[in-house]
């Protein structure tokens, strides 16, 4: 089902998040400081999520179901060195 999925924002299709990629997400969250496309402050860790394919947008997964607004998505260019 994962390949019906896309970005809302950029159309880009989904993969899941890495456990490297989640760990990053969450140390990040847990430091704080992290916020969503909208300015949001993030923080609540993901337990998963999906990543566009080329690695700029997360969309978290809550109840194995996929959050899919925009304006909830974490941008990864706020992080350095974020694992792709």
């Amino acid at each position: 089902m994962l390949d019906v999925f896309r970005c809302p924002a950029s159309k880009a299709p989904l993969q899941w998040l890495s456990r490297a990629q989640l760990e990053a997400l969450n140390r990040a969250i847990a430091d704080g400081g992290v916020q969503s496309t909208a300015g949001a402050a993030v923080d609540k860790p993901l337990s998963q999520g999906l990543i566009t394919t080329d690695g700029k947008l997360v969309y978290r997964i809550e109840d194995d179901i996929p959050v899919m607004l925009a304006e909830e998505a974490i941008g990864t260019t706020q992080f350095n060195d974020f694992p792709h």
